[in-house]
């Protein structure tokens, strides 16, 4: 009770979080608006039938299954900014942005913008198409018409876009990572409607009540094991030279977890988009398409080895790409260097950026595993129940919900911390 009373005595803190707040109950309003003429009891069906759907839907705070007019969500987005980051390092000009501080980045964040728009207009269309074509019964009758689809794309991506700004206008107004906190409302609002389908379903069937029970222990202990990984830093001892015998001891902090949920959020949209383009093709006429795109969606169910695997491998591969980009070795070597400091038992300069980069490595091959461990391996307990014939029961989050809610909260908190501690500085003044 102290701790909310400190947060709601600090003005510019309570400010914050009521405008935060207030965007999120306006997020949570328009995924409850649906798009007029889309039959929602055909919509219900697909979800509960396809996997893949119901995975981006979570993503999506539900919007997908209500068929709102944020049907999209961010997804088109955080799409952008992986194409906009892979430029960074493939094309000069984006690269040397990427140096250039803050004026580089909001120019790189107008570029993730422009982008985001003609590709929440295509995933759009490609969005509807594959909703309609997973029901026996049309969801929107007359799709063919341009008359008809092309308004409700017009509208879907007029949603992404206002999603887009509510984010950024509560990553500058508000508190924490705008993207990140709307992703997070969306993940936490679908919690209790999965708690509730599972206790349902172990009060009418007692057999599913020990598959239950593990699942929680299993959701609790992986939880701690996040906030571990997450908290967890390898410190990195630094000397500045001074007058005295001694010079002045400091640290660098690295994180175990350096690149926090964004591997994790990248690999879901790269894992999940070639099911959804095969899922389109199940309608095309030619065989060999149909052939590939059957192929497709038969290996790659959620719960398959082969989804699995690619998965984790994303998640990997994606830790060390980010990292690479938002961490340079040699810029910290040179910083350190020019304050007069260096780490003990290594040359200033270049060995310097040789042996943090080399820490950098292992911690985030540690770091990498065990993010993509997290995301598996309540889909692999789930397969063992199955397998050995212990009954199944609904994961009561995934592995990359779990991933999401454990980072952006602690983000949260840290930032919330440090604008009290601010606040109580100002006071001292």
């Amino acid at each position: 009770m102290n701790f909310i009373k400190q947060i709601w005595n600090s003005k510019d803190l309570r400010k914050k979080i009521l405008f935060t707040v207030g965007v999120l109950v306006f997020y949570r309003i328009l995924t409850q608006i649906s798009l007029p003429g889309v039959n929602l009891v055909n919509l219900q069906k697909i979800f509960e039938a396809n996997q893949f759907l119901s995975l981006f839907s979570v993503l999506t705070g539900g919007s997908a299954e209500n068929f709102s007019i944020i049907l999209m969500g961010l997804s088109p987005y955080i799409n952008a900014s992986i194409i906009i980051q892979l430029l960074t390092v493939i094309v000069p000009k984006f690269e040397s942005l990427s140096k250039e501080g803050d004026q580089g980045r909001r120019t790189l964040n107008s570029y993730t913008r422009w982008l985001t728009l003609p590709l929440a207009f295509l995933q759009s269309y490609g969005m509807i198409v594959l909703l309609n074509s997973q029901s026996q019964l049309p969801i929107i009758e007359n799709l063919g018409d341009p008359m008809v689809i092309l308004p409700i794309m017009l509208t879907v991506t007029a949603g992404t876009v206002l999603l887009m700004w509510l984010g950024e206008l509560v990553t500058e107004i508000g508190i924490g990572n705008g993207t990140s906190i709307i992703i997070l409302a969306g993940i936490i609002a679908s919690l209790p409607a999965q708690i509730a389908q599972s206790l349902a379903l172990s009060t009418s069937n007692s057999e599913q009540l020990i598959p239950l029970l593990i699942m929680f222990l299993v959701t609790l202990g992986l939880t701690i094991l996040a906030i571990l990984i997450t908290e967890g830093v390898r410190k990195i001892p630094i000397t500045y030279a001074s007058r005295g015998a001694k010079g002045q001891m400091s640290n660098l902090p690295l994180r175990i977890n350096q690149a926090g949920m964004i591997p994790i959020i990248f690999a879901v949209s790269v894992v999940a988009f070639p099911t959804i383009l095969a899922q389109l093709a199940q309608q095309s006429t030619n065989p060999t398409l149909l052939a590939i795109s059957e192929f497709i969606v038969s290996n790659l169910s959620v719960n398959s080895p082969a989804y699995l695997t690619i998965y984790f491998v994303l998640i990997l591969a994606f830790t060390f790409f980010y990292v690479s980009i938002t961490f340079k070795p040699e810029e910290v070597a040179e910083n350190i260097q020019k304050r007069g400091g260096y780490v003990p038992g290594i040359r200033p300069g270049q060995p310097t950026a040789e042996f943090l980069h080399k820490v950098s490595n292992r911690l985030n091959l540690f770091g990498g595993f065990f993010l993509a461990l997290i995301a598996i391996l309540p889909v692999l307990i789930q397969n063992t129940f199955t397998s050995l014939n212990l009954g199944s029961a609904p994961i009561l989050i995934s592995g990359a919900g779990l991933i999401i809610i454990t980072g952006v909260t602690l983000d949260l908190l840290r930032q919330i911390n440090a604008q009290m501690i601010m606040h109580d500085y100002n006071k001292l003044i």
